[in-house]
């Protein structure tokens, strides 16, 4: 078996994760989506914090809510999909948490550019180059479960240390997102977590897979902690949170689960850019195409209608 587990004890993985846990001061273990999570209470049209400017920080929550917008879509192609009904209910849940984020976020983007479009219209009206999602949040899965736990936990354990980062912003709104998204995305990266643990200490054929699954998803890694113009700017302002400076905790993270999970952190070169261009600035995978074909298709038949 080559010195890997045929299974993994329930009591390992819970001890193996609780150290995870501690990072962001979740001490609770279970899996249980939105436990002890109140719903986010800030007022979207809150006024632009002084000297912040508008259009940044429109487009900051447009990055960060396309983010969650388009990887909770494709987290709903698990549903009837996964392996057991548990990670169907499991995955479905991950994803409804990140559409709240993404809705509060581009609600705000909208109040905050002033145009007069709200979160539906940022979500069905727009085109591709015009999303600012990172390359990450588009890419699909083929239906293997493998890649799914390697994205969700990249995902998660990134998306984690910037919300965490943003609990203090001079934004109202984005530091109500981060209290909590915080809370959400602990459990979605124990989850993923201990998924790893189970597919990449388990037999040969999970192993293999795990860590293949690992490889296709680590170019779209090094996009992940690049800093837009925008960004630079509200960072001054005390509204955003440098991406680059969550990369040792993302480093400690996946260092401890791939150890532990007896897989090798994959050395692949970063997707190619444009002078160091990418989702944040329009450029995109063809995936996003196939995302929002389905996404928009209902709301661009009947534009305007309401359910």
């Amino acid at each position: 078996m080559n010195g890997h587990h045929t299974g993994v004890e329930e009591h390992d993985a819970t001890n193996a994760y609780q150290s995870l846990s501690q990072t962001t001061g979740h001490d609770d273990p279970r899996w249980a989506f939105g436990t002890g999570v109140e719903d986010v209470q800030a007022e979207i049209t809150s006024p632009v914090p002084d000297g912040v400017d508008a259009e940044d920080l429109a487009a900051y929550c447009q990055m960060l809510g396309d983010d969650a917008l388009i990887y909770s879509h494709r987290l709903c192609e698990w549903v009837s999909n996964a392996p057991e009904l548990e990670e169907d209910v499991a995955l479905a849940n991950i994803a409804l948490d990140l559409l709240g984020q993404a809705r509060v976020l581009l609600a705000r983007a909208g109040h905050a550019e002033g145009a007069g479009r709200d979160e539906e219209v940022l979500a069905y009206a727009r085109t591709e180059a015009q999303f600012r999602n990172v390359g990450l949040a588009e890419l699909g899965d083929e239906l293997d479960f493998a890649h799914a736990i390697a994205r969700l936990l990249v995902f998660s354990s990134w998306r984690l240390a910037l919300l965490d980062r943003l609990l203090g912003s001079a934004d109202p709104v984005i530091a109500a997102v981060a209290g909590k998204g915080v809370k959400e995305l602990t459990y979605h990266r124990d989850y993923a977590a201990r998924w790893t643990l189970r597919l990449g200490d388990g037999t040969d054929e999970s192993h293999h897979r795990m860590q293949a699954a690992l490889d296709t998803v680590w170019p779209y890694v090094e996009e992940l902690f690049r800093s837009t113009d925008e960004e630079h700017r509200l960072v001054a302002a005390g509204v955003a949170a440098d991406p680059a400076q969550t990369r040792a905790e993302f480093d400690a993270v996946l260092g401890e689960v791939l150890a532990k999970a007896t897989l090798t952190r994959p050395d692949r070169q970063p997707i190619g850019t444009i002078a160091g261009r990418g989702g944040r600035q329009g450029l995109h995978t063809e995936k996003l195409g196939h995302v929002l074909a389905e996404m928009q298709s209902l709301a661009r038949q009947h534009p305007g209608a309401r359910w």
